[in-house]
This record gives structure tokens, sequence and C-alpha cells, in this order.
């Protein structure tokens, strides 16, 4: 009776000591990451002169909406969040299409050299786009009679290619959830006589709604936060990105006028710019982490 009555007081001490060095765990983790966004949005808010007193740490002492209109008038907002949304987002929506065919294709057939073609296509996941930039600029400069520098179809031919950013990535996302997808919703539809593509557009795909969010928000996540690429095809049309990237020039240049803002002052601005860059899609992913979750643990991602 005693060896049992230690045994079990020592499991419930153990569970003890392991929620409690749990807790502490996922807390470090927790601040660590949230560090970051939560000074941001404390010096967003607050003015130039609180970033000189000693005092203010964590609740600005003046609390202003200012920087933030300044920083949006600085950046053109509205005009660049509109641009961003048809040139990043529309590229995502095609990417994730032609993703999902592909994915589809190397879960559900059997062909000659599907294994040689997947692993290029893991490949594609270890390639960086600066490595690539130089021959798409190339031809894309050089498109038969046209030129496509500046012009929105340098982006969306790579996408609805399956060639656009992290499409490695995609496509293995949907081939592992489709191979995941029991055959027999399949067999059904071949017996009510549907070929290949009309039983992945009436059966997979709304079957797969969970895998296709989730490549579209890490589509419109990387597409967002892409400047590299947008600066390689465009010198005229402005994302959100591109303008984060050059926010201290355009400051100079619209905001203090030549005059001298020393540096410390200057981080409410960019951390306003910072704010604002990262607001819409902290917003779509707030409604849509639920799916985006389910999404993740479905496609095999997760563990």
């Amino acid at each position: 009776m005693r060896s049992t009555e230690k045994s079990a007081i020592r499991r419930k001490c153990s569970t003890v000591i392991w929620s409690v060095v749990r807790f502490f765990i996922l807390f470090g983790l927790s601040f660590v990451i949230l560090y970051p966004l939560i000074y941001m949005v404390s010096c967003a808010f607050r003015t130039p002169e609180d970033m000189n007193d000693p005092t203010v740490i964590w609740l600005p002492k003046h609390l202003t909406l200012d920087v933030i209109r300044e920083t949006m008038e600085v950046m053109n907002y509205w005009k660049t969040l509109c641009t961003t949304f048809l040139l990043n987002v529309g590229c995502a929506a095609v990417q994730v299409l032609s993703c999902a065919v592909t994915g589809y294709g190397f879960a559900r057939f059997r062909f000659k050299g599907k294994g040689l073609l997947f692993g290029i296509v893991i490949l594609m996941i270890l390639v960086p786009s600066q490595i690539i930039s130089i021959p798409q600029y190339m031809i894309f400069r050089y498109f038969g009679p046209f030129n496509l520098i500046n012009n929105p179809l340098c982006m969306y031919l790579p996408a609805a290619m399956g060639c656009g950013i992290k499409s490695g990535l995609m496509i293995f996302i949907f081939r592992q959830f489709f191979r995941g997808l029991p055959t027999e919703l399949e067999d059904a539809a071949y017996l009510d006589g549907c070929g290949p593509f009309r039983t992945f557009l009436s059966v997979c795909a709304p079957n797969a709604r969970s895998a296709f969010l989730t490549v579209f928000l890490f589509s419109v996540v990387w597409y967002w936060n892409d400047f590299y690429v947008s600066s390689t095809f465009f010198d005229k049309n402005q994302t959100i990105a591109l303008s984060l990237k050059n926010l201290n020039i355009l400051l100079s240049q619209k905001l203090f006028g030549g005059a001298e803002v020393s540096l410390r002052e200057q981080i409410v601005w960019l951390e306003a710019g910072c704010f604002l860059s990262v607001f819409p899609i902290l917003i779509m992913y707030i409604f849509l982490q639920k799916y985006f979750t389910q999404g993740i643990e479905r496609s095999g991602l997760a563990g």
C-alpha cells in the first residue's frame, strides 16, 4: 500500500512540475514571438517625443493617431494597398489553382518520370528566387515582340504555370492532401461518367476547401512580403512591401523636407509603416485561422 501511495504521489508531483515547466516554456516562447509585435504597436501610436523619454517603455504618455495618418500619406497607403491586392493577391489566387491541379496529378495519376518530376518540384522549395531572377527578367524583357517588364503578366504567368513564389511547397501540400482523400469518391464519380477534370472540379476540390485556404494564406503572405521579385520586374508599380522598403527615403522626401530627425524619433514612423503593412494580413488570419489550422493538420504538415 505504501509503495502504491508513494508512486501515486510521485506521478502527481511529476505532473504538477511538468505543467509548471511547460507553462514557463510556452510563456517564454510566446513573449519572444510577440515582443516585436507588441513593441511595433506601442511605437506606432506614440509621439516622437516619447521615444526620448526614458520613463516610456510600453504605454505611451501621448497617445496619438497623427503618426499613423502621416505614414499613410507618405506611403500613399490606399492606392498602394489596391495595387498590392490586384498584383499580389491576384497572383496568389492564380497560383493556388495551378498548384492544386499539379498536386492532384502527382497524387492520383501514374506516368513515366513521376518520381523525377516530383523531385524537381521539391527542389523548387530549395532554390531561392534570386538565382532565377535574371533569366526570368531576360525572358519577359524579350517575350517575342513584347516587353512584359512593368506589366502584371510577368507576375501572373509564373503563378499560372506553377512557378510562382514558393510554388514547390504549395504543390507538396496539395499532393499530401489529395493522397489522404479516399479513392472511393473518385471511383464513384468515374462510374457516373465523369472524366478526370470533372472529377477534380466536382468531387476533389469541394472536399479540399481547407487545403485551398491553407495554400492561399501561405501564398498571400509570401507575395505580400515580397519586394525582391517585384522590384526586379517593376520600377513604376508600388506595393506595400516596396513602400515599406523605401520608407526611410519617402519620409525624408515627403515628411521631413530635408530636416534632420534623429533615428530614434524616426522609429515611430517606421513602426507605423510596419503596422500598416501587416494589419490586413493579421485581420485576414484572425478570421481564417480556424480553417488554416485544419488545413495544416489534414495536409500532414503538422508533426
